[in-house]
């Protein structure tokens, strides 16, 4: 698909999209070019649709309802909505036209969401007709937004590293396998310009990543320690992140009853991070970031870790293994404290599908955020809020830091109590991150996938890819 400005409609032939907000009840029509349109018919409600034929002129109007007050969020579904459900209507030239109170951040909201929509779940099905072929299509916007090419740019690489998000949280787990991802980090970091490394098994021995190397035992697909670096010469900030990357979760030899089909998206986290990566280095923001993504398999077999288990951490500190099910703050702990002994950065972000009790808490609507740091909470909402990824924090109070204390060893992986399971999550990891004084952990276990209108199978969501740019662009 390619997506250009255009100063007029004339001489223009083909699909004409016009999108309106919702008109007063004291309005009597939606009036454009020489059409009159009653509001008993389109009023631009949300969600609503009105197409015209022009036989005259060779011009389809399709009129998109965006309702009273919409939010980018909104704008974007109702544009994705067109090209994932009336793809009929898109041959080779399509124009959107846009009127003098849709700003830029409506602009760069209608091209994403055109992108997005293009995004099919059918990766291994054989149809007879085949996907369509989205690269024929040319869509021109006609808009008095100044620098409408900037704009139309950025709303296209925010939703390709949305894409590359969605296909490795959704692909299977016998494709993304921990050395997927690595190879996929290498692989794009050559793309677009940033430096990867990746420690295998027999480094990740050397390094003592030793709680991230207890999760993957019982695999045969060896896990892999991802490090990315991308420096701007124009940075004042280094920001560091951790993705959780449990490439599918049986939930070890505590194995999971129920909703193991959908654990290969665990790796969301993995996903957001790499996903950001991408398009942190594709819009050559003026950040240093320093990303860890440990990748493994929790499986079961006879090497598998234990429940009693003590097992060790990259920062020398023990853990008593009570849940092998509570295996993603194993290997984020190990990640945190990577990041923090080797690169030393100002602000640390960790995103993870990490708790049923985030879910249970906020269901699919909102992230769990955790921090004792309130600019940083207020930064990663504000940015949150303004895109549609909502986060809203949960305490860190040190009296929840009892629930994880372990008569044999430093510290427990799991309280064995049906309460404040995202919390006591959130202050295990706490236990690894030195007391640093700017440092977030997003529990993304209700939002990185998900139903919707979009396919009838939970799938990928993208969440924390715009969320991470949106804060960096304010630091």
């Amino acid at each position: 698909m390619k997506i250009s400005p255009i100063k007029s409609l004339e001489n223009f032939k083909g699909l004409v999209i016009i999108p309106f907000i919702e008109i007063e009840e004291s309005d009597q029509a939606i009036s454009f070019e020489s059409f009159s349109i009653s509001k008993n018919l389109f009023s631009g409600k949300k969600d609503s649709q009105f197409i015209i034929e022009d036989k005259d002129s060779e011009r389809i109007f399709l009129l998109v309802g965006l309702g009273k007050e919409p939010t980018y969020k909104s704008n974007k579904t109702a544009f994705r909505r067109l090209t994932s459900k009336q793809e009929h209507l898109f041959e080779k030239k399509a124009m959107i036209w846009l009127d003098d109170t849709m700003d830029s951040d409506f602009l760069e909201a209608a091209v994403s969401g055109l992108m997005l929509g293009t995004y099919r779940l059918g990766h291994y099905k054989h149809t007879e007709k085949g996907p369509k072929n989205w690269s024929k299509v040319n869509i021109s916007v006609l808009s008095d937004i100044k620098e409408p090419k900037k704009i139309i740019e950025k709303g296209l690489k925010i939703a390709a590293a949305q894409i590359e998000t969605f296909n490795l949280v959704d692909l299977p787990p016998n494709k993304v396998t921990p050395k997927y991802l690595a190879d996929w980090a290498i692989d794009t970091g050559k793309k677009y310009g940033f430096e990867v490394k990746v420690l295998d098994k027999k480094k990740a021995e050397k390094e003592n990543l030793k709680a991230f190397l207890a999760v993957g035992q019982g695999s045969s697909r060896e896990p892999q320690f991802i490090i990315m670096k991308y420096r701007s010469k124009a940075a004042k900030n280094h920001v560091g992140l951790v993705g959780k990357g449990v490439t599918f979760d049986t939930g070890g030899l505590n194995i999971k009853t129920q909703g193991m089909v959908h654990m290969k998206c665990d790796m969301g986290g993995a996903a957001t991070v790499l996903g950001a990566m991408q398009l942190i280095a594709d819009l050559g923001l003026n950040v240093n970031i320093t990303a860890v993504v440990p990748c493994v398999e929790n499986a079961i077999d006879s090497h598998s870790f234990l429940p009693s288990d003590i097992i060790g951490s990259y920062s020398g500190k023990t853990i008593e293994i009570i849940d092998t099910d509570a295996e993603g703050r194993l290997i984020l702990a190990d990640g945190l404290s990577y990041l923090i002994q080797n690169f030393k950065p100002d602000t640390i972000i960790d995103f993870a599908t990490l708790t049923g009790s985030a879910v249970g808490t906020f269901g699919y609507e909102c992230a769990a955020l955790f921090s004792k740091n309130e600019g940083l909470l207020n930064n990663l909402q504000k940015s949150g809020e303004s895109i549609g990824e909502r986060l809203w924090p949960l305490p860190m109070w040190d009296e929840y830091k009892t629930e994880m204390d372990s008569e044999i060893a430093d510290i427990k992986n799991y309280h064995g109590k049906p309460i404040a399971g995202a919390i006591t999550a959130a202050k295990f990891l706490e236990f690894f991150t030195e007391n640093h004084a700017s440092w977030a952990h997003i529990d993304i276990a209700g939002t990185a996938f998900g139903d919707s209108e979009f396919a009838k199978t939970k799938h990928a969501t993208a969440y924390g890819v715009h969320l991470l740019i949106k804060l960096l662009e304010n630091l």
